[in-house]
């Protein structure tokens, strides 16, 4: 069934379609003809005068037009009063008056026996909304007196003299049933366009609190509300610090249980197998490195911290051989359902950035629908560290959780600014401010592609804007267990609603040190984390202390490594890059064993031409451009 058709019937199930028994000539345009002498109105051409009429009220909402609601009928009036109050627009009632536009200009007074009014000057609106425009028609004929625009219902009865007046008429039975469909596609609309110009959902604020030197506003239901583009980001250093007791330490981690999202089979690098099996140092694999950590974790704090695996259902058999290994620690599998989106009447799975996008959503659903999330509230476990993305860093961090606990925080998203001259400003970084969604990228750190920005990008931001950090999101993602079940009736996630920012009581960000954050995205991670300058021990990865300089090497491999099975091929072992400050390959270039990079190396092979680092070499400060060059 298509889209058209399911709103079709949206229509029908209002009685839209069912007119009166007289139909004016003017109105036969809208009509099929007559059935059981009742006129039958065309659906078809009902949507469209729907479709025209939020379309026109929408640019008006966009430009912050006033609106005036007109009704009646006492049937409407409690879903009238709804769609007011939720956009935020007054139901000003001024217009019972007859003469409330046309004699506005002059303020005049009205004695009756038991009150006296006076009726001023009002401001005049930018469009009117009637809902039963026939009993109304002396409202209809000052609005276009004054040629102010008038969206109304208009039915098969209706004269001429008072159609002809109706900017955009939407032909249609003025049942309950399709008032209320109508002002939910008006309330839809105001509210899109609100969201589009960052203005917040009408809802009354009834105290403040203060996160760091923000303050914030709690709404009725006790929600902290957020805005739809932006966050509140706290500053790593300004958290309170945890408690130097190994007790009370263990104390907030037995509320803790990790969760990893496995992403599935990786074909960025060319790996036939989830990313988190690959072999990144010592022989050990990503997975590998997280369970050890974790145990590590609980040895020393005598905790218990669960690990569950969210596989996909191409990945699961390939994690499940590594986790054979591990088969004495406490460690829970669970398959993800692939999402699909409807196409007509077939189902199409979704695009991996959909998933991405979503990826809360199915572990959400994923651990509810398995009775997972119920089986770990139970145990006393409170709070989950989602983990989307193969960090090798120290994850689990008592700082932020404690912060979690305190602040009674349900969301909480890990950040750090996109690039390395960003560390440097440590005024930025270490305060606490709102940022734009969108200058929060899910991409690696010192990516150079994300600083290529269109020229429709950058003439939409000003000059403030372009100085303040964008900033890259480590999906490191921390959440209240208790929160996620009440995201569930918030936001209806059981009808397939996408959970936001605005569904949870509280969200914000934590801008992190760069140490907590070493991804494996591509095969130039691999050839830092396999080269000798990491090593692990206890499932962390330790700098090799050998190495003066604090920051990491830049590595840039060229497309001819971007395989997994390619940069095998061209390494017979991965060099010494203890004192390397930058390392840029690119073309056919084939290394040796045993070779040493210094300062900074280039090496570009042209097309057509082959470059061989023969064993035991040293490069320092080196631009190689032929085999002549070695």
């Amino acid at each position: 069934m298509t889209i058209h058709s399911v709103v079709i019937q949206k229509l029908l199930s209002t009685n839209a379609h069912l007119g009166r028994r007289v139909a004016t000539n003017h109105f036969k345009i809208y009509t099929y003809g007559l059935r059981n002498r009742m006129a039958i109105i065309d659906s078809d051409k009902t949507l469209i005068c729907l479709r025209n009429a939020c379309d026109f009220i929408g640019n008006l909402a966009r430009n912050d037009a006033k609106f005036l609601f007109v009704n009646t009928n006492t049937l409407f009036d409690e879903i009238i009063d709804q769609m007011t109050k939720r956009i935020g627009v007054k139901n000003d009632t001024s217009w019972r008056l007859s003469g409330f536009l046309t004699n506005s200009s002059s303020p005049k007074k009205f004695r009756s026996r038991n009150k006296k009014m006076v009726l001023g000057v009002i401001n005049q609106p930018d469009c009117v909304v009637i809902f039963d425009t026939e009993r109304k028609s002396s409202v209809v004929q000052e609005a276009s007196r004054l040629h102010i625009p008038i969206v109304g219902l208009v039915d098969s009865s209706m004269p001429l003299e008072i159609f002809k007046r109706i900017t955009y008429p939407v032909p249609a039975n003025d049942s309950a049933k399709f008032v209320y469909l109508f002002c939910n596609m008006i309330t839809k609309t105001f509210l899109y366009e609100q969201k589009r110009r960052g203005i917040k959902p009408a809802k009354s604020a009834e105290i403040e609190v203060k996160i760091g030197k923000e303050t914030v506003q709690v709404l009725e239901d006790g929600r902290i509300p957020c805005a739809s583009d932006e966050i509140f980001v706290r500053s790593y250093e300004n958290l309170l610090p945890a408690s130097d007791d190994p007790l009370e330490i263990k104390k907030i981690l037995e509320k803790l249980v990790i969760v990893k999202s496995d992403a599935g089979i990786d074909t960025k690098m060319g790996f036939d197998k989830p990313k988190s099996i690959i072999e990144v140092c010592n022989g050990l694999t990503c997975l590998d490195l997280l369970v050890n950590y974790i145990e590590s974790l609980n040895s020393k704090y005598g905790c218990n911290i669960p690990l569950l695996l969210m596989n996909k259902l191409d990945t699961n058999d390939a994690i499940l051989k590594v986790l054979e290994n591990h088969s004495d620690k406490n460690i829970h599998t669970l398959v993800q359902v692939p999402s699909y989106r409807k196409i007509d009447d077939d189902f199409e799975p979704t695009s991996s950035e959909e998933r991405n996008s979503d990826s809360e959503l199915q572990v959400l659903m994923s651990l509810k629908s398995s009775g997972k999330l119920d089986d770990l509230l139970s145990q006393g476990k409170e709070y989950v560290l989602l983990l989307k993305s193969n960090n090798l860093a120290e994850v689990v961090d008592p700082k932020i959780l404690n912060y979690m606990i305190q602040s009674k925080i349900e969301y909480c998203m890990e950040v750090m600014p996109m690039s390395s001259s960003d560390f440097k400003d440590d005024a930025s970084h270490s305060l606490d401010t709102k940022f734009k969604l969108r200058d929060i990228a899910r991409t690696q750190v010192d990516d150079p592609r994300e600083n290529v920005r269109t020229q429709d990008e950058e003439s939409d931001e000003t000059p403030k804007s372009r100085d303040k950090t964008r900033l890259s999101d480590t999906s490191n993602v921390w959440m209240d267990m208790n929160g996620m079940l009440g995201i569930v009736d918030r936001a209806g996630l059981d009808r397939g609603e996408s959970p936001t920012l605005k569904h949870f009581n509280c969200a914000v960000g934590v801008n992190v040190p760069k140490s907590r954050y070493l991804p494996l995205e591509s095969t130039s991670d691999l050839f830092l984390f396999q080269s000798d300058l990491f090593d692990s021990s206890e499932g962390i990865l330790s700098r090799n202390k050998a190495r003066k300089d604090p920051s990491l090497p830049s590595i840039e491999l060229g497309p001819e490594f971007a395989k997994v099975g390619d940069f095998k091929c061209r390494f017979e072992s991965i060099p010494s890059i203890i004192e390397l400050r930058s390392l840029n390959v690119s073309g056919d270039v084939w290394f040796g064993s045993n070779v040493t990079l210094k300062g900074l190396v280039s090496i570009t092979a042209k097309p057509g031409m082959k470059i061989e680092i023969p064993d035991g070499t040293v490069l320092e400060n080196k631009m190689i451009t032929r085999q002549d060059d070695l």
